[in-house]
């Protein structure tokens, strides 16, 4: 009895070394939803890697901003750029700024409809102007909505597109709309967001139209297991990585 009673001590004390040390791997990640897919990939290659966990909580490109921005950033941040407002609160650590990948905006016709030219600035502007109907993503609804009007204010022609461009609420009735043929151009949406069978994506803009946009990863400030969550970010920036961003049409970090 006395020998049974040591060895369920023992058990019991190594249970619990490891139920702390599985704790100690867990950590929480907040992630925009455009590149859900690539994250999920990524999280659960890092887990099998580490032995770790990860749980994930996506939303807009926008609401990931204000929930940072509201002080309730988690163990690791991925964010869009531009976010002064999330940076300001003092609730992320400037200093674990990573830049893990870019997004680029694309451009879309129906299936079967002829290419337009997006192939420099001066091209893409013509094209814009020339087209009958346009769609965007609303900037009130999604970041990418946001970077489009800033690409529109850019080439200076926001005026001069208003009477035809119809801004929609996200990236799959962008695209919805392109397909059954309501719009001529589908632009706005993310590239990688691109998946509607119904479109042809030609595309990414220019960059001298709309710069890539930095996906950043941040550690909290009481981020609870600072070393897991360190090598999460290393990893998602990782040469490991880049097959799995380049598969979804996301651009890796080179």
């Amino acid at each position: 009895m006395k020998h049974l009673f040591s060895a369920l001590i023992i058990v019991a004390l190594v249970l619990g070394i490891s139920s702390r040390a599985h704790s100690q791997g867990e950590i929480t990640l907040l992630c925009p939803n455009p590149i859900q897919e690539s994250m999920d990939k990524l999280v659960a290659a890092f887990d099998a890697k580490t032995g770790s966990h990860v749980k994930v909580t996506y939303g807009s490109g926008l609401s990931t901003r204000k929930t940072v921005a509201s002080g309730h950033a988690l163990d690791v941040s991925i964010l869009f750029a531009p976010f002064p407002e999330a940076l300001a609160t003092g609730n992320i650590d400037p200093n674990s700024a990573t830049v893990i990948a870019r997004l680029r905006l694309g451009v879309a016709v129906q299936k079967g409809a002829p290419p337009v030219d997006i192939s420099t600035a001066a091209a893409f502007k013509k094209t814009l102007l020339n087209a009958k109907s346009i769609v965007a993503i609303d900037p009130a609804g999604g970041s990418a909505g946001s970077i489009t009007l800033a690409a529109l204010d850019k080439m200076g022609i926001t005026d001069q597109l208003k009477p035809k461009i119809k801004w929609l609420q996200n990236a799959n009735l962008v695209q919805d709309a392109v397909a059954k043929g309501e719009a001529e151009i589908a632009l706005g949406p993310y590239i990688s967001e691109m998946h509607n069978p119904g479109v042809d994506p030609l595309g990414t803009l220019p960059v001298d139209v709309s710069t890539p946009v930095d996906i950043t990863g941040f550690l909290s400030t009481s981020v609870s297991d600072a070393k897991t969550a360190k090598a999460l970010l290393t990893y998602l920036s990782s040469h490991e990585a880049t097959p799995i961003y380049e598969e979804d049409k996301i651009f890796p970090v080179k």
